[in-house]
């Protein structure tokens, strides 16, 4: 697989992850030569599906796992053959792990203890990490009367306050219900922000990795398909999976004319009818003519019908800040675009009737299919 660098510079790597694999024993790795670098007091995710790789990755990290191949560096040092406890690493579980018969300082004070701080200074960094999470009076509380959210902090406040190179967070908000869950995605940045630990963030929900990432490095059956800023990964898919695991994409199945006759310029059409004109910077290489167009729907422009490409309105739906619309090509196939309401092109869009449809050739991305 090639995949498309990141356009934004990296800083210089704290952390390199170079060729990892780790094979259970399947049909392929469960991790499969993967390599990227993160920066010092980056916040950097890791998003796919189940079983992509990525709760796998974050074990041969934190050290549950021992990798079939590959290097884990911080610093510039191979980390893979240490032990989990001299890694300095703080670990975020999905089910916070907190001991209910302790308090919450006590909770938070656990790793120290481990470690045979004083008891002064344990005390003192305690109170600075429950001050980081913002709960400076909930020391003597049990975990029973506190919230999911209360406890998710005094799990970060855990991991933190042993003073980490770097935080793991694996799936924290997945416990969560949706509203805990966003206001929780702006605790963690911000707590992540302040403390400038660079972390790394395993989840499943694009919404998350997009609203609280650095970068995002999307993973699919054990590989690395894409890295980049949420802006780089949700505008400038790399791959059809990115493009369709990221937000919403359309999909329309077209050929390719590099050279147009007529005009000398890349043409596309689908079952006839011409698309907009791409850009020559975004065509696939090689010499194939069937294509796949990627939009995504906020980028579709309802017009009048005027001979150029056109659908029929077959669903429309209100659902607050914008409207669903469901069109469908002469050639049968379908998208979606979405439109804001009270605007010419929502008036245009009512259920039955004949559209044009148009977009910018620069909201196109085209994979050779």
């Amino acid at each position: 697989m090639t995949l498309s660098p990141a356009t934004t510079p990296v800083p210089a790597a704290h952390i390199r992850i170079e060729n990892l694999t780790f094979d259970y024993g399947g049909k392929r790795p469960a991790v499969d030569r993967l390599s990227f670098d993160i920066a010092k007091g980056e916040f950097i995710g890791l998003l796919g599906p189940s079983g992509c790789g990525k709760s796998t990755t974050l074990r041969m990290f934190a050290g549950l796992l021992a990798p079939t191949s590959g290097q884990i560096s911080i610093g510039g040092q191979d980390i893979v053959s240490r032990p989990p406890w001299e890694r300095n690493l703080g670990l975020v579980f999905q089910s916070y792990a907190l001991f209910p018969h302790m308090t919450v300082a006590q909770n938070v004070a656990f790793g120290l203890r481990l470690r045979k701080v004083g008891k002064e200074e344990t005390a003192a960094r305690v109170a600075e990490a429950l001050r980081a999470v913002r709960l400076d009076s909930f020391g003597q509380r049990r975990p029973s009367e506190l919230s999911g959210g209360q406890q998710q902090r005094v799990a970060i406040a855990r991991a933190i306050v042993i003073e980490p190179e770097i935080l793991l967070l694996d799936e924290p908000l997945s416990n969560l219900d949706a509203r805990l869950r966003d206001e929780m995605r702006f605790e963690i940045r911000d707590i992540q922000t302040r403390t400038g630990i660079t972390t790394l963030f395993v989840t499943h929900d694009q919404q998350e990795a997009l609203t609280m990432c650095d970068r995002i490095a999307v993973m699919n059956a054990g590989q690395l398909e894409q890295i980049g800023t949420p802006t780089e990964v949700y505008d400038h898919a790399a791959t059809p999976f990115v493009a369709n695991f990221i937000g919403r994409a359309n999909a329309i199945e077209a050929t390719l004319d590099r050279a147009a006759q007529t005009t000398g310029a890349p043409i596309l059409r689908h079952h006839g009818q011409s698309l907009p004109q791409p850009r020559a910077q975004d065509l696939p290489p090689g010499s194939g003519t069937a294509v796949s167009v990627m939009l995504r729907p906020h980028v579709v422009r309802l017009s009048p019908p005027a001979g150029g490409l056109t659908a029929r309105v077959l669903r429309r739906v209100f659902v607050g800040s914008i409207i669903e619309v469901e069109l469908e090509l002469l050639s049968g196939s379908r998208l979606v675009a979405e439109l804001r309401p009270g605007g010419p092109e929502a008036a245009l869009a009512e259920v039955g009737s004949e559209v044009g449809l148009d977009w910018r050739p620069e909201d196109m991305r085209i994979f050779a299919a």
